[in-house]
């Protein structure tokens, strides 16, 4: 509340007066005129030249998430955000996938930032989705394991889902079966065989990941293995493998003599 000369009080109106904008309202006093300081602008001009010149590659972390929030947070030093986010969950990656209310909870995060980073995320998923649907397995398996990776690597719980093949072992669909916690996720082999039916699959990949980060499976892991095998068997569906991915690689089933 402001008081004018006449001694009467007048209402200051709301710098930001989108209510996700508020928010994310964590700026320097020099940054309320709505003109960034000199030195920010250039920070941000030079950034985005080296990006243009030699791609994400030539970027740390820091600089590559500072690129994202600039479009977020149009008139905030986004520096000090960047760094933080970055401690708090370890990587760009992890940044971008960290569920949303474990952003909300980091000083200066608000609903437009969060729904962003979120969009990049599906992005990211669904380009990497995309260069593997419809192919064959076999022909496509580098790209098969990078969209695992980018869906599931850094996921901060258990998720279990199937891909299903044809029978000329091209991907008809990909879809999430269940969620878990950090170290265990409930399947139920009678569903997945259902669905495989439902879908005409001849063959089915199963994939979750470890959040902990190493791929080795656990005893239930091979247990459920088994038990969706012993499913699927009568009907004539192939059971292809089981990937465990981790934090930077992944374990076959088929390649580990376990299936």
């Amino acid at each position: 509340m402001a008081r004018n000369k006449a001694g009467g009080d007048t209402t200051t109106l709301p710098l930001f007066p989108n209510e996700a904008l508020a928010q994310e309202a964590h700026v320097p006093a020099t940054l309320n005129s709505g003109r960034l300081p000199s030195y920010i602008k250039d920070h941000r001009t030079r950034l985005r030249q080296r990006f243009r010149d030699g791609g994400a590659a030539a970027m740390p972390d820091y600089e590559l998430l500072e690129l994202v929030l600039f479009r977020s947070l149009p008139r905030q030093d986004v520096k000090p955000l960047a760094h933080q986010l970055l401690k708090q969950f370890g990587d760009f990656a992890r940044v971008v996938s960290a569920r949303p209310e474990r952003l909300a909870q980091v000083k200066g995060v608000g609903e437009a930032l969060i729904t962003d980073l979120k969009v990049l995320e599906a992005a990211a998923q669904r380009m990497a989705r995309a260069r593997v649907m419809q192919r064959q397995v076999i022909s496509s398996w580098d790209a098969l394991l990078d969209y695992c990776h980018t869906a599931m690597a850094h996921r901060s719980t258990e998720h279990f889902r199937v891909l299903f093949l044809d029978r000329k072992n091209c991907l008809i669909a990909d879809e999430e079966q269940a969620r878990g916690t950090v170290d265990h996720v409930p399947v139920y082999p009678r569903e997945v065989a259902k669905r495989a039916l439902d879908l005409d699959a001849s063959a089915l990949i199963l994939v979750h990941n470890h959040p902990s980060g190493d791929p080795s499976p656990s005893d239930s892991d091979i247990d459920m293995t088994a038990r969706i095998n012993q499913a699927l068997t009568p009907l004539g569906i192939l059971l292809h493998d089981h990937l465990i991915i981790g934090s930077a690689t992944e374990l076959s089933f088929k390649t580990e003599g376990l299936l």
